[in-house]
């Protein structure tokens, strides 16, 4: 334990504002495969997602911690301000996967040189990117 670290023993969730809770909870779990931890109040739904946290939520207006602050979904799918990179052993095989469970993709896997990559994205435009990495 380091006394000085103000996030020992702490873990990262990522807050995703989505339109419709239901849709977007299936979408993680039944086609990215996440783990359904818990859903409260019908407006959260905490997903365990490549041992990171997701926390799904509708959106909202302030709140007396948060007073000037409105948590809405994504409104433009071609302009983005946080996006996720999974980087995975083999870029094919986890887009072909990927697609017979009803993921989008907005191009099949770009061969880039080093790197073959392709992106999708979840119901409410969040962007997802597959990246594989090759040292030759």
């Amino acid at each position: 334990m380091n006394e000085n670290d103000p996030f020992d023993k702490s873990e990262l969730t990522t807050i995703l504002v989505v339109s419709d809770i239901s849709k977007s909870r299936d979408f993680y779990v039944n086609c990215l495969c996440a783990e359904l931890f818990r859903e409260y109040g019908g407006t959260s739904v905490v997903l365990k997602f490549l041992e990171n946290w997701i926390l799904l939520v509708t959106g909202g207006g302030p709140t007396a911690d948060k007073p000037d602050i409105r948590f809405d979904p994504p409104k433009d799918r071609s302009s983005v301000s946080h996006s996720f990179t999974i980087r995975v052993g083999d870029c094919q095989r986890s887009y072909e996967a990927l697609r017979t469970r009803g993921v989008e993709f907005i191009t099949p896997p770009y061969d880039w040189g080093q790197e073959i990559r392709c992106f999708f994205r979840d119901p409410d435009g969040h962007l997802f990117e597959i990246s594989e990495f090759r040292t030759s």
